[in-house]
């Protein structure tokens, strides 16, 4: 008797290097449009005569258009070439418009309606049932007429989308300083930023690795006034029309598929169900936020007053600084001695080892890996239990020229068992050097996103590959995965100072105590921007900096500065829209699995395991409330989150 001959292994995406990257994202971008053109029009000609077939060939269309708009979205963010970032964009407009015509084809719409779902599984089903929805939602019931101005609707918004965030990520805005004004900046950041040109000032930008050390160190008022007003600007003037026509035609393409209004559209599809419930939840946070916020300010606040008698409010100019100075003097933590033991490399090491111990997964560099920048690191990941490989990473840490500014995951390649495998691509812009705690935060925080992404994409469907569940949950294991990152045994494995001293348990439990210190303000600086992103759409402002500043009085602790106009770079306007709510909705959920896990052991194996099989492996085959009542054994409450925001 002989074996069955093994399929190949799958092959991670062969990269292009950087002087042929342009021409091989062209070729990417139109071979893949025409081969899913091709699988459409066999739908139409030819069906398939059953409907699981017909499920599977319509779902290779999903999956080839994820591939060209994956690698077109990832490298119109981070590539250094303006013309493979040009490439990129036009990928993700001609990916939208096709998806456009699709979505309105009502031959299509027809012949999966016309589909016998009886001997579909579950997640089948489930595959039709969200493919009719779709079209539905792309308005195929509507006439011809209203059809096209959707279908121009769609072109345009994903046009000024890419406006917008092009805006912010290429408007780096820098102020120049004198030495002796940075008093009180680390000595590693003022190694990093020496006195340079005829007038011997020092640049300081607001990219993050030099914006967030100014306005938490900086002694001058005035310095952090400049780099703060200087950052709340970026995007202005041009983005606030880019805006308002976004905000226009969002709520008129709502309206054209039976909407009231564009956050009604958009909460369709979300765990939270409906427009209206968006202000409601808001609601209930702010006021939840309402005593510890008040609490906090007023001793912020005080503190300030020491210095400037006459100061009545506070703002973004002096947050940051007197929230560090009232966790130094008050609260026994001075995070320039904390971030001396959180040097970059041992950081990223560290969260591979404990994401590795926890999750069962194994990360081998890949060297020889193509990549788009020199600093840019390749992994593939495969499991420590029997060897099977579970994707490929790549990590984009540091900031550059042209390079998308904030923190996020990007896909690269969904993953579809025995199609190909998962790959993602972590995108920061941290320091090279030493790391503030909240900067090791955000790193586990966004690698659980990539987490998400290579353990969910080994499923039967591309549609629910990776992070494929509601909007509203997509941040609810990043902000879990957080809590790995406050562990005092933990952070000992890998936080150590220049003298190979791991951190100290007792500062790290001061570390927390001061964490909970500010966390009411920063729930309702949350909810402002929450309202702000809910308000924009359902209401469409003419002035809308005059509305951004209503709904900071209302909500937010810190006082608007003057003639700056943080909405026009507040890039979750784009792709969160209406839905900013997301990350405390999602926060809630985090506080709640999180509850299943013994702090005393937060890598125990049977715990670890079943988050990591029930939650974060079926991607998007199940409703995530039905995700999280398989691993808690009950659906989520408030609980959790109410007792953290009380402490």
């Amino acid at each position: 008797m002989t074996s069955s001959p093994q399929p190949a292994p799958l092959a991670p995406l062969d990269l292009p290097d950087a002087p042929a990257a342009a021409a091989w994202l062209r070729a990417r971008t139109d071979d893949g449009l025409a081969r899913a053109r091709t699988l459409v029009e066999q739908l139409r000609s030819a069906p398939p005569a059953d409907a699981l077939a017909t499920l599977e060939q319509w779902d290779q269309v999903t999956l080839t258009l994820s591939n060209v708009a994956a690698a077109g979205s990832l490298l119109g963010n981070v590539h250094p070439d303006e013309a493979v970032r040009d490439e990129g964009d036009r990928a993700e407009r001609e990916v939208d418009k096709l998806a456009t015509e699709l979505s309105q084809d009502r031959a299509l719409h027809d012949l999966l309606a016309a589909l016998d779902p009886s001997g579909l599984d579950q997640q089948a089903t489930r595959l039709l049932e969200r493919s009719l929805r779709d079209f539905r939602r792309a308005g195929v019931d509507r006439d011809e007429g209203t059809r096209a101005r959707i279908a121009e609707l769609n072109d345009r918004l994903t046009e000024l989308d890419q406006t917008f965030s092009r805006t912010i990520r290429d408007d780096v805005r820098s102020i120049r300083v004198a030495p002796e004004r940075l008093a009180g900046m680390p000595q590693d950041w003022l190694d990093a930023h020496p006195a340079a040109g005829d007038d011997g000032l020092v640049t300081v930008t607001t990219d993050y690795p030099d914006v967030v050390p100014v306005r938490t160190f900086c002694h001058d008022a005035d310095v952090r006034r400049d780099i703060a007003v200087a950052f709340l600007q970026r995007g202005w003037p041009h983005n606030d029309e880019v805006l308002r026509e976004l905000f226009a035609l969002r709520h008129e393409r709502a309206q054209l598929v039976g909407h009231a209004d564009w956050p009604s559209y958009d909460a369709e599809v979300k765990m939270i169900g409906s427009g209206p419930a968006i202000p409601a939840f808001i609601g209930r946070i702010a006021e939840a936020a309402r005593e510890p916020a008040e609490r906090d300010l007023a001793v912020v606040l005080a503190r300030l007053q020491q210095d400037r008698p006459d100061a009545d409010a506070l703002t973004a100019v002096d947050s940051s600084y007197y929230e560090e100075l009232v966790r130094k003097e008050q609260l026994d933590v001075d995070a320039q001695l904390v971030r001396t033991y959180f040097e970059f490399p041992k950081v990223r090491q560290g969260l591979l080892d404990v994401t590795g111990r926890l999750f069962g997964l194994h990360y081998e560099p890949v060297p020889d890996a193509p990549v788009w920048a020199p600093d840019v690191t390749a992994y593939d990941v495969t499991s420590t239990v029997d060897g099977s490989p579970v994707g490929r990473i790549y990590l984009d840490l540091h900031p550059r020229e042209g390079k998308y500014g904030h923190a996020a995951q990007f896909t690269l390649v969904d993953g579809v068992a025995g199609k190909q495998l998962p790959e993602g691509v972590l995108v920061c812009n941290f320091s090279r050097g030493l790391m503030e705690h909240d900067h090791v935060v955000t790193l586990f925080h966004e690698f659980g996103h990539l987490v998400h992404h290579v353990l969910g994409g080994h499923g039967r469907w591309a549609r629910f590959a990776g992070v494929a569940t509601e909007w509203d949950f997509v941040e609810a294991p990043s902000q879990m995965l957080e809590e790995w990152a406050w562990d005092a045994d933990i952070l000992r494995s890998f936080a150590t100072d220049a003298a190979g001293e791991p951190i100290p348990a007792d500062l790290v439990e001061r570390m927390r105590r001061a964490d909970d210190f500010g966390k009411g303000l920063a729930a309702r600086v949350q909810m402002f921007y929450a309202a702000m992103s809910y308000c924009f759409h359902a209401e469409r402002p003419d002035d809308l900096t005059a509305r951004m500043v209503e709904l900071q009085e209302r909500y937010s602790p810190l006082r608007w500065i003057d003639d700056t106009h943080m909405f026009a770079s507040f890039g979750h306007l784009g792709g969160y829209s209406s839905a900013y709510y997301t990350y405390m909705w999602s926060l809630v959920i985090a506080k709640d699995l999180f509850s299943a896990f013994d702090p005393a052991d937060l890598f125990d194996p049977e715990v670890a395991g079943r988050y990591r099989d029930r939650v974060l492996a079926p991607g998007g085959a199940k409703d995530a409330a039905d995700l999280v009542e398989d691993f808690l054994g009950r659906p989520y409450t408030f609980d959790a989150y109410a007792a953290w925001l009380a402490r």
